[in-house]
């Protein structure tokens, strides 16, 4: 099975819990490499966002703040940038913040961009997963490399009880 398909099996495997739902860019439409592997998922399961990443991120704590488990698509780490304000500073803290009252779950899924066959400029490629790494000190921060990681790493961020943020790697998902 390639990277792609593992990714497909895990989105599947994560739309089987009934708190889950999917929102961000190109869930519900097409325009990124993500979007293929939720095509199997419900429509009514996913909400299709606009640019605006700090709004998402916000949305996603709102939904977990009730219960939901979102899955907060961002299809370019690069404009998970834009969102690092309510990642870093509301997500990753809500609970410490709250006397442990609150510990929203959200599920982040983001790519570093793909250079192949052509490369599509400084802000559409970047990796910051060491970055988040250090930033982050509640959210669990996983990167992708090998297809064999998927499945599991999307179990474990559906069965744990914190927030995690998956890295995938574009340039691997025609990739066995």
């Amino acid at each position: 099975m390639t990277y792609k398909d593992e990714l497909t099996k895990a989105m599947e495997l994560l739309s089987l819990d009934e708190r889950t739902i999917f929102l961000g860019q190109t869930v519900a439409y097409t325009g990124s490499a993500i979007h293929k592997t939720l095509e199997s998922i419900p429509l009514e399961r996913r909400i299709e966002l606009p640019l605006i990443e700090d709004a998402q991120m916000g949305m996603s704590i709102g939904l977990a703040l009730q219960g939901y488990i979102p899955i907060s698509v961002f299809p370019r780490m690069d404009f998970l940038i834009v969102a690092t304000n309510q990642l870093v500073n509301h997500l990753d803290k809500i609970a410490e913040m709250s006397n442990y009252q609150f510990n929203p779950k959200v599920i982040i899924r983001t790519a570093i961009g793909s250079t192949k066959p052509l490369y599509p400029g400084l802000q559409h490629c970047s990796d910051y997963s060491k970055a988040l790494e250090i930033m982050l000190s509640k959210v669990k921060v996983v990167k992708l490399e090998k297809s064999s990681q998927i499945v599991p790493a999307y179990k474990t961020a559906l069965e744990g009880k914190d927030s995690s943020l998956l890295i995938e790697v574009s340039d691997l998902y025609s990739e066995p």
